[in-house]
């Protein structure tokens, strides 16, 4: 029997680039390194704001695959033409928490009416900006359905994605912090106060798609690995949940 010797990324080439929702740094950076492992080239990562990439998509940033926190963006993406057809799936789905420093503990029952304004008092409540990133618009909805965005708005540190609010409380700069499930398990430096509940917000999906600029001989078969069953487990290892 003759068994094929597995092909191998020639020294120094560059894998496809991919833009992806800051929240997830560390899942998509593990999920290359296995790519990388079976012989290909190693993914080229670009973290930020679902809404600062589909800016960048859509004025020209050449890009292979575009990987969102909501629906929403990607889909101001494909209507805006640079969606590969049929190339579009959700990849995973999350939980959105409130968290505070683990070394300030906070007492405070997530639910409807909460008092969490009397919590923050003069402080500010961390999240990324509630008018255009996913997780700060999904962090507005869902303290609209339990009646106290209007007692905290004013009281809002914007950040310009998730892992700029998760900073913010880190570093103990706010008391309280929206954030992804995936985002607290990042830092040990913070404690989760309690989840929001189902419902109180749209799902949260991530979907994935290939990109009309791609160029990469390797794109389409990358965003078939994350889809596969082992992309999902990587996913899945760092607290990603099924879409």
């Amino acid at each position: 029997m003759i068994i094929a010797p597995l092909a191998h990324a020639a020294p120094g080439e560059r894998g496809p680039l991919v833009l992806a929702a800051a929240s997830l740094q560390e899942a998509m950076t593990a999920a290359a390194g296995a790519w990388a492992a079976q012989g290909h080239a190693r993914p080229v990562l670009s973290f930020a704001g679902s809404s600062a990439l589909a800016r960048q998509i859509k004025a020209g940033a050449p890009a292979d695959l575009f990987l969102s926190a909501d629906e929403d963006w990607m889909t101001d993406v494909e209507r805006a033409g640079f969606v590969v057809r049929s190339t579009r799936a959700n990849i995973a789905g999350n939980r959105l928490v409130l968290i505070a420093p683990a070394n300030r503990p906070v007492r405070l029952r997530i639910g409807k009416n909460m008092p969490i304004a009397r919590v923050l008092g003069d402080s500010r409540l961390a999240m990324a900006d509630p008018d255009s990133v996913p997780a700060g618009k999904y962090g507005k909805a869902a303290l609209t359905t339990l009646g106290v965005w209007r007692s905290v708005a004013n009281k809002i540190a914007r950040g310009e994605n998730v892992r700029a609010a998760l900073a913010l409380v880190k570093r103990g700069e706010a008391p309280l912090g929206i954030v992804y499930a995936t985002d607290a398990r990042a830092s040990r430096a913070i404690r989760v106060v309690g989840a929001f509940p189902i419902g109180s917000h749209a799902q949260i999906r991530y979907p994935l798609a290939r990109l009309t600029g791609s160029r990469h001989r390797d794109a389409e078969a990358f965003r078939r690995f994350l889809l596969s069953r082992t992309g999902k487990a990587v996913l899945a290892r760092y607290g990603f949940t099924a879409p």
